[in-house]
């Protein structure tokens, strides 16, 4: 055992390097000559020198060595390797590791011809004959052998060079070119060599029984004293003949093709072997494996089931899409006799690579509702895939760190070499997206993108990964509600569901900007929502009106902030006291409100009148009317007794048509006849009052409203309003600062343009020095300001209203 195993296989030698070893670190392969001196390997010295680096059985490394490579010893029949290997954790190769290897092998006897096809070169050895004249040597030969001479005889003086056949012309290279050109030549005692990189230029494409070989012709000359010496060393490798049928892999090859055969008349098969990993195998093992090797009059043939024994699978990548191939590691030999160069031994390794086929990946979930744990498992994989990194919220960590997240990830290894990985992610994890389902679930989502790289291919694919459990624990938002005597009040208490529900009351979304547009209080901390509204308010309900109080109702939903739908309703009821209605002042003048049951769905509010019906409501909403008047109008009655006054009304609400009431509010006001009050003063002599001029900064709004009620200005959004001529235009000014009681609001001139510029003609006054214009045809009409919930100084406001009209010039209408 140990870092690295040799074998000897025939004239190759293998050295295995094992993964354990090895494993992530980066190498370089150097050959030890006969001198001591290391020869490091790249790709084209390997393919030149009779080298060849690959990957076998997922990560094992196979370095392997022919045994007349280059810096190979041979002595007799044993051939000797040495190679150094450097190891290191970085890509400079800084502080390495050295490995040294030695390893012999007897090969023997040697066939008068052997052509090896490696995966990265083509060789051809062949045995040095007794020495033939030149003229001896054409006579024997067939014409296209002949035709060579005038090249060869043609170069300077020199060991060694050789003349490459091709269609259209016959080129030779002396030794030094043509190693130069990535060429191998070697000879020893007995055998002369050729070796060629699959790169390399002379190299012709031949068919043979529709499969493709990759071929040189050439022959090799030997120049001592008046004789030329000759070798043909010509050699072939087939490129293709690989098919794929019914899950079955069949290598076909055909024999004695034309460049190998030329100037033979008569071919014998001597024998057909094959095997897996350079390992031969007895027709019994392959009969077990299930594979079948046949030998016609033309071709050998192999058939290996898909996923056989000797072959293996990989991981793949196509598209980002996640497979594998199975691959297998085959080799021929094929000896045959011919009567030209007697026995011929053919050896060809060939790596067969499946196509890609898709696999998909179990994701199977194991969360362990009683830990609150999300366990997810995603496999199984083969052996040469790593994860790498997970994308946890758009964000792409590396596996170390996914912990930082809350994500623990693991592998399983299992006995037949394949693995899965498993994630452990707490249901409490801010990255795990819980969602409200229904009652006390809520479903709990993992979504993770797992990322894999494939060794030693580093081939990168990414896994998502979804996964929903659905756990009992959702707690539902709670609410206590109270009033006061002004106001009622609801207080949430929110649960681990609501994050994104929003309240509204009715179709009314509640921000707080509504909330402050309509003097509520709305109050919102994370953990509780507290809202405030007051008892005569537009979004409360009126539900029934006794002489021991007015039941009035709020009613608030929570509602889906993507789908709007009904999550959890609450409400809050409360008898408030009729004297909150109604104001009976000294001066004898009433203000009542009356308020809009909900059991009358049709009841206008501006349509209530007291008993006079031309006494109606100075300020209407969409749910109250708020009468004021004097005790000796409108019909209100008065009685009399011994130490009262009272006086009654009505307020009362006639369908059209109708002059029976359909609702009817009866209300009373009582002044004690006698009373007698302590007042405590002392004379004074007060200056007259006076007025000085001063200066100051005022801030002022010009709102239009879009009912006589002033409840609803036009936000900035509806602009430009369209109105039709003579059609009312609501207007209100308003003191917004200093909120001074001692102020009140007058104004003096008002103008209407026909554009933004107040100073752009024509114009048309609307008040004169606070006063109508006498010469409107429609005069406009100042409205009284009251005290109410938004109104809290009246004296700071001004009202009026105008009836539409444009500018003209005789019969045109002047526009912008």
């Amino acid at each position: 055992t140990g870092p690295m195993i040799s074998e000897c296989l025939g004239n190759l030698l293998r050295i295995t390097l094992s993964a354990e070893y090895f494993e992530d670190k980066y190498l370089s392969f150097s050959v030890i000559d006969q001198s001591g001196i290391a020869w490091e390997l790249d790709e084209a010295m390997a393919s030149q020198c009779g080298y060849t680096v690959t990957y076998s059985n997922w990560r094992n490394i196979e370095f392997r060595a022919s045994a007349l490579s280059c810096h190979s010893r041979l002595e007799k029949d044993v051939f000797t390797v040495t190679i150094q290997i450097k190891a290191s954790h970085t890509p400079d190769m800084k502080n390495t590791a050295t490995h040294l290897k030695s390893a012999s092998c007897r090969y023997g006897p040697w066939s008068p011809r052997e052509l090896v096809c490696e995966s990265n070169y083509m060789e051809v050895s062949v045995r040095r004959e007794v020495p033939q004249t030149v003229k001896d040597f054409i006579q024997d030969e067939p014409d296209d052998w002949t035709l060579t001479f005038p090249e060869a005889k043609a170069g300077e003086a020199s060991v060694w060079q050789i003349v490459f056949h091709q269609p259209e012309e016959k080129k030779a290279l002396l030794v030094s070119d043509a190693w130069s050109a990535g060429y191998g030549l070697n000879t020893t005692d007995t055998r002369v060599l050729l070796r060629i990189p699959y790169t390399a230029v002379q190299i012709q494409l031949v068919e043979a029984q529709g499969i493709t070989f990759s071929a040189v012709r050439s022959s090799t000359f030997y120049k001592q004293r008046w004789m030329i010496l000759m070798v043909d060393t010509a050699v072939a490798c087939p490129v293709d003949g690989v098919d794929y049928t019914n899950k079955t892999i069949i290598w076909t090859v055909p024999k004695y093709i034309q460049p190998l055969s030329a100037g033979a008349t008569s071919f014998k098969d001597v024998l057909v072997e094959a095997g897996v990993d350079l390992h031969k195998l007895s027709a019994k093992e392959m009969a077990s494996r299930k594979y079948v090797l046949s030998n016609d009059l033309n071709a050998i043939t192999i058939k290996i089931p898909i996923g056989a024994e000797g072959g293996y699978y990989k991981t793949s990548v196509s598209s980002g899409q996640h497979g594998t191939k199975y691959i297998i590691n085959l080799f021929l030999e094929h000896q045959w006799e011919d009567n030209k160069w007697g026995l011929t031994k053919h050896t060809i390794i060939k790596k067969i690579e499946t196509p890609f086929e898709q696999v998909e990946l179990a994701i199977t979930n194991n969360s362990n509702l009683s830990a609150r744990l999300m366990n997810v498992t995603v496999g199984t994989f083969l052996p040469d895939v790593e994860l790498v990194n997970l994308t946890i919220d758009g964000a792409t960590v590396a596996v170390p760190e996914a912990v930082q997240h809350g994500y623990l990830t693991y592998e399983i290894r299992y006995a037949n070499g394949s693995k899965a990985y498993v994630i452990k992610v707490p249901f409490d994890a801010p990255s795990i997206k819980k969602e409200y389902v229904r009652a006390d679930m809520r479903a709990h989502t993992l979504n993770v993108t797992l990322a894999f790289i494939t060794h030693p291919t580093s081939e990168t694919f990414t896994v998502p990964v979804t996964t929903v459990s659905a756990v009992k624990d959702a707690v539902l938002p709670s609410a206590r509600g109270f009033c006061d005597g002004k106001n009622l009040h609801l207080i949430i208490t929110r649960g681990n569901v609501d994050q994104n529900w929003l309240p509204f009351i009715s179709d009314w979304h509640l921000t707080p900007e509504a909330a402050q547009k309509y003097n509520y209080s709305l109050r919102d901390n994370g953990t509780h929502l507290a809202i405030s509204v007051p008892f005569l308010s537009s979004h409360v309900n009126y539900e029934d009106f006794h002489t021991s109080g007015i039941k009035a109702s709020l009613h608030l939903t929570l509602k889906d902030g993507i789908t709007l739908a009904n999550r959890r309703d609450f409400s809050i009821s409360c008898r408030f006291s009729p004297s909150e209605l109604i104001q009976c002042l000294p001066n004898g003048t009433v203000i009542i409100t009356t308020v809009k049951l909900v059991g009358i769905a049709d009841l206008d509010t501006s349509l209530l009148v007291l008993r006079d019906r031309q006494c109606k409501p100075s300020l209407v909403t969409e749910k109250t009317a708020t009468f004021k008047f004097n005790v000796n109008t409108c019909g209100t009655s008065r009685k009399f007794n011994s130490t009262t006054m009272t006086y009654e009304n009505d307020v009362l609400y006639f369908r059209p048509g109708n002059d029976t009431p359909v609702y009817q509010l009866k209300f009373v006001c009582s002044y004690a006849i006698k009373q007698t009050v302590d007042i405590r003063y002392e004379s004074k002599k007060n200056p007259p009052p006076s007025i000085k001029p001063g200066f100051g900064s005022l801030a002022l709004s010009l709102k239009l409203f879009k009912e006589k009620s002033y409840s609803d200005p036009y936000q900035e959004l509806e602009y430009p309003v369209v109105k039709y001529l003579r059609e009312s235009l609501y207007f209100e000014v308003e003191l917004l600062q200093p909120k001074d009681a001692r102020l009140e609001l007058n104004l003096d001139d008002c103008w209407a343009t026909n554009s933004r510029s107040q100073d752009s003609l024509p114009q048309w006054p609307i008040l004169i020095n606070g006063c109508e214009n006498s010469e409107d045809s429609y005069r406009t009409v100042f409205h009284e300001v009251n005290y109410s919930i938004r109104v809290k100084f009246p004296q700071h406001l001004k009202r009026f209203e105008v009836r539409m009209f444009t500018f003209v010039q005789g019969t045109t209408l002047l526009q912008e």
